[in-house]
């Protein structure tokens, strides 16, 4: 199907793509040669943009983690502080669809660009607030506002990447690690605040901690932004895969249209809504976290921290060990539903574990937690990849962002409310309760493979067989 890297190129037969409707099994085979090449640049690309991602991500939660101490030094609420969290995901409802025009349209590179110059101006901005003044939480609001924008321009791209660079046997791990790069932003998000940033009445303390933190991630964000001007690249001379190639003829399809087509199909509306609740689930916890974890163990704030990065580090384990699953498998629906339903068992463990006064127990249930929610967030991708195939994957994944996104709003606040009114129990079995639902609907969602298909259907092709090469 596809060279090995550094190889001649490898002529293929392509079967169509039906571009006015859904793939179907029984669909012709386009008379003519394709070559396809897999290139051993892909692997710099997907590093450069893990990266970009993590300083991005890495700012979502550095605010909310310390609560009670940006609240003390700006004077500020707590509702206020975790605003700074939610903007992420106000913002990424409206913006999500001229980011996917962009992505679709201009490509990769012009969206890593803008994504990677708005988090570096962000960054910036927030070095103007080191003052304990509430006028000033304005301004690191308005650096987090901006930041929060170009998140638009990396939470869809990891599909779409590992499509447009990597070959069939690949894909689910690429999509994976790129993934990879939003979880390492947001365990280092957890972890580093409370480190650098310590809890003392001394505000002149508080001043010089932040001032550390605000600096050191805007000269992080402007030494990745020159690095992608002159290193990313949009795509491949050559598509990686047969099903890139037939996407390549189709790359004039109409942006509108195919979201349409999207909400038409029933099954991936049905993701679409659980995709939502799963990761918004996630940005609720995560939220919430320094608050919930100070109500048993006071002065805790490095170990709320803590936590969450170790829900992060295991969802990140649980990403790569599902992406393998799915390249080797290909039971995408299988393993969506499996890492759902965990993911309900340990929402629960974690929600009867916090009260029993071992913070080491509620380690342990965050870890178990972690791996199978934030595990679930490319197999969601990849999911929705193959069953709405041949749309973009910018497109699809753009539309599931924001689903999570709309889901977090409402899941942070209501859980807020609940956690004030009737304690953290109750606002953790509310959201045990989304997850069952959650899982219901999952199971209603059928396994159309149409991604896997069009390479099968290749495959089946004699020319096809002639030119499979023993490499990749």
């Amino acid at each position: 199907m596809t060279s090995a890297a550094g190889s001649e190129p490898v002529p293929v037969f392509m079967p169509t793509v039906e571009t006015n409707e859904s793939l179907t099994a029984d669909s012709a085979l386009l008379k003519r040669n394709y070559e396809c090449k897999i290139y051993k640049r892909r692997w710099p690309i997907l590093a450069l943009f893990v990266l970009y991602s993590t300083s991005n991500a890495f700012q979502w939660i550095q605010y909310s983690i310390i609560n009670n101490i940006i609240v003390r030094y700006y004077n500020v609420t707590a509702f206020s502080v975790d605003w700074t969290s939610m903007i992420y995901m106000v913002l990424y409802i409206p913006l999500i669809f001229p980011a996917a025009w962009i992505l679709d349209k201009k490509g990769l590179r012009w969206a890593v660009l803008l994504g990677s110059f708005g988090t570096m101006v962000g960054s910036w901005v927030k070095v103007g607030s080191l003052a304990p003044d509430p006028d000033r939480f304005l301004v690191t609001f308005a650096g987090q506002t901006i930041t929060a924008a170009s998140q638009i321009f990396i939470l869809g791209i990891p599909p779409k990447l590992a499509a447009v660079w990597f070959g069939p046997n690949q894909v689910s791990s690429a999509c994976a690690i790129g993934v990879f790069g939003n979880q390492l932003g947001c365990a280092l998000g957890f972890l580093i605040p409370p480190w650098i940033v310590r809890n003392s009445i001394n505000l002149a303390d508080n001043t010089r901690d932040l001032s550390i933190m605000f600096y050191g991630q805007a000269a992080i964000t402007t030494i990745l932004f020159i690095t992608i001007v002159f290193v990313f690249q949009d795509k491949p001379p050559l598509p990686p895969s047969p099903a890139q190639a037939a996407l390549r003829e189709a790359e004039e399809e109409h942006y509108l249209r195919s979201i349409v087509r999207l909400l038409k199909n029933r099954h991936y509306v049905l993701l679409l809504v659980t995709y939502g609740m799963n990761v918004g689930v996630f940005y609720a916890l995560s939220t919430l976290l320094n608050q919930v974890v100070l109500i048993y163990y006071p002065s805790a704030e490095k170990d709320a921290g803590r936590i969450g990065l170790v829900i992060v580090l295991a969802g990140m384990l649980g990403s790569v060990v599902c992406g393998i699953i799915l390249d080797k498998t290909h039971r995408f629906k299988g393993t969506t539903l499996a890492v759902y339903v965990l993911s309900v068992g340990g929402m629960i463990a974690y929600t009867f574990t916090l009260p029993v006064g071992y913070i080491s127990v509620v380690y342990v249930t965050a870890g178990l937690l972690g791996f199978f929610m934030t595990g679930y967030l490319p197999v969601g991708f990849e999911f929705a990849a193959e069953i709405t195939y041949p749309e973009s994957e910018g497109t699809s994944s753009g539309l599931l962002n924001a689903s999570a996104q709309f889901f977090g709003i409402i899941f942070t606040i209501a859980d807020g409310k609940l956690l004030k009114a009737h304690g953290d129990r109750a606002a953790n079995l509310a959201l045990a309760g989304m997850l069952l639902l959650g899982s219901v609907m999952t199971a209603m969602i059928k396994s159309d493979l149409r991604r896997q298909r069009a390479h099968q259907e290749h495959m089946s092709h004699p020319a096809a067989e002639k030119t499979q090469p023993n490499g990749n």
